[in-house]
């Protein structure tokens, strides 16, 4: 099974606001047209980014996927391409048992850089990243791992 799912709303009290009404309010990923292969997360609230500036953006979201899958979180293009803005690390690699893991439940962040000379601004619902997931390979010689990662699943 491949879904996005919300974080709890415990976790969101924890991690962005104690308010059920924004919980409910803000989005999961989805794609946009019936070709796009990623699913674009959107902005839970609205903020602005100067010039220089990095800040660290909460999705709400956590990501269930197949043992094989990779969720990569890419830069949407006219982010770097109109704004000259760029996440942090230019892709983040989502694994499978990052899911309601331990530490917070799977709940992804990205980190945004505003590499530009306006301010970004992003209002509620804006597009801020695409996620996409993909199957990846092993070496023919792989030593499989046990060590899992703490996790409720």
């Amino acid at each position: 099974m491949r879904k996005f799912e919300k974080i709890s709303f415990d976790q969101f009290k924890k991690d962005i606001k104690d308010d059920i009404d924004l919980y409910h309010s803000y989005m999961l990923p989805k794609r946009d047209t019936k070709y796009a292969a990623g699913y674009d997360f959107y902005a839970i609230y609205d903020y602005r980014l100067k010039p220089k500036e990095i800040k660290k953006i909460p999705t709400g979201v956590k990501a269930l996927m197949e043992d094989d899958d990779v969720l990569l979180l890419i830069d949407r293009s006219s982010m770097g391409f109109k704004y000259n803005v760029r996440m942090c690390n230019q892709v983040g690699v989502i694994d499978k048992d990052y899911y309601n893991n331990n530490d917070n439940e799977g709940h992804m962040w990205i980190k945004i850089q505003n590499e530009g000379d306006k301010d970004y601004v992003v209002k509620k619902g804006d597009g801020i990243c695409q996620g996409i997931f993909m199957k990846y390979l092993k070496t023919d010689d792989d030593i499989e791992n046990e060590i899992k990662r703490q996790s409720d699943y």
